[in-house]
């Protein structure tokens, strides 16, 4: 992808000093799309249809005008100055202008040999797994109806203890797969509450039943995290995985098994743990444009954040989380002014901010349960509350931290416990 970034930077720099210059596909507005949009927009991916050839992309030249100035597309949530994150899909103000005039002077090819789209691999976007892991069997998802949560009891039948350096969920039935959670069962409790089901699962609502530690996760929008090295989760002898899928009906009925892809490391010399930021005090009025939601965790140790992870549903419309040293300074750790529950994130920081032993991590999110806004599921507007389904509201952050050795992180862990 480095290629494309270079061919889009001096087909930038060429249109700045040539103020004549028409765009056209083939030298400014292909480099762009194959960088930033045909990772979803490729055949056999999320996106409604395909951008890897002029003729797929000159019929769309208005709607992808209109999409990219008002930036819903690509799906960069994140605004900038507020966290410095990996990967980042924001477009510039001049690659936007260039599509702008492109459309408007009616979308021409261009003369000069034809752009090669960019090579992806098929399926696994980290590569072909060490283990694929597919859900028991498939699950019938009803046409209509309230949400449905099932966990799923994946065994793994191992005979010594394994090290994961990265996990990848991949939804069989995109319409309907809301979300996935995957939580470490070392002592079999999931089985016993599936109780021999022939999809060996069970109904969950919430928790998956059992005190397990969460492992990963998947929502639309997120793309897998890379491994990286001296960081790997550690599976004990024995220990079973409990995915737990949240569906929301879709209008047609639905069959789903999804799969988990798990690539093997080394044991890890790093250390790293997951805390949570949340408040379940969600009570919005219908009608109300304005609903603010805090919370706060304070840090027991020095650490270091790898990662940030923000989640609401429909009504939230931005989310601020800060960090507040014990100096008085602040780092903002990520801002989403426009929150949008079908283009959730992962953010993975460029370098991994470092926060002090007494910091304290506070996240603020608004919520607009009027009719003013777009998003709002319900018309007219009716009372929304904290809860799990689709229509109830959530507000919280996953941070992701880093230390200098496990034990580092299992001491920060039991701290983070007994203080909550």
């Amino acid at each position: 992808m480095k290629r494309f970034a270079l061919f889009t930077a001096l087909a930038t720099a060429a249109f700045a000093a040539d103020q004549n210059h028409t765009p056209n596909y083939n030298q400014d507005i292909a480099p762009i799309l194959f960088q930033n949009c045909a990772g979803c927009h490729r055949p056999g991916e999320v996106a409604p249809f395909s951008l890897l050839s002029y003729q797929d992309t000159a019929k769309r030249s208005s709607l992808i005008a209109t999409v990219t100035k008002s930036r819903v597309m690509p799906p960069w949530k994140a605004e900038p100055g507020y966290g410095e994150f990996r990967d980042v899909r924001r477009l510039t103000d001049t690659q936007i202008a260039l599509i702008q005039q492109w459309a408007a002077g009616g979308g021409p090819e261009g003369d000069g040999p034809k752009p090669v789209p960019p090579k992806f691999t098929d399926g696994w976007q980290l590569g072909q797994p060490d283990r694929v892991l597919a859900m028991p069997a498939k699950f019938s998802v009803p046409a209509g109806g309230p949400d449905v949560y099932r966990c799923f009891v994946v065994p793994l039948n191992l005979d010594k203890d394994t090290y994961i350096g990265a996990m990848e969920f991949r939804a069989d039935s995109r319409r309907t797969v809301h979300h996935a959670l995957v939580f470490a069962d070392p002592r079999g409790e999931g089985r016993k509450l599936a109780d021999g089901s022939p999809d060996g699962g069970y109904t969950c609502f919430g928790s998956p039943g059992f005190a397990g530690a969460l492992i990963g996760g998947w929502a639309p929008g997120i793309t897998p995290r890379k491994p990286v090295a001296g960081f790997a989760t550690t599976l004990a002898k024995g220990t079973d995985l409990v995915v737990q899928i949240h569906y929301h009906p879709s209008g047609a009925p639905a069959e789903d098994q999804s799969s988990l892809g798990l690539y093997f490391s080394d044991p890890p010399t790093h250390g790293r743990a997951l805390i949570l930021v949340a408040s379940q005090n969600i009570d919005i009025a219908p009608g109300d444009s304005h609903y603010v939601v805090k919370a706060a965790r304070t840090l027991p140790a020095d650490a270091e954040i790898l990662g940030i992870t923000p989640h609401a549903h429909y009504i939230c419309k931005d989310m601020k989380v800060n960090a507040y040293l014990p100096d008085g300074s602040v780092k903002p750790l990520i801002w989403i002014k426009d929150w949008d529950f079908n283009w959730q994130g992962a953010y993975t920081y460029q370098d991994p901010v470092k926060l002090p032993k007494g910091t304290r991590v506070e996240m603020e999110y608004t919520y607009d349960n009027s009719d003013n806004n777009p998003r709002n599921p319900a018309r007219p507007p009716v009372r929304v509350t904290y809860g799990e389904q689709t229509t109830n509201e959530m507000g919280l952050v996953f941070l992701s931290l880093v230390f200098p050795t496990p034990g580092d992180a299992a001491a920060f862990q039991r701290a983070m416990f007994a203080a909550r």
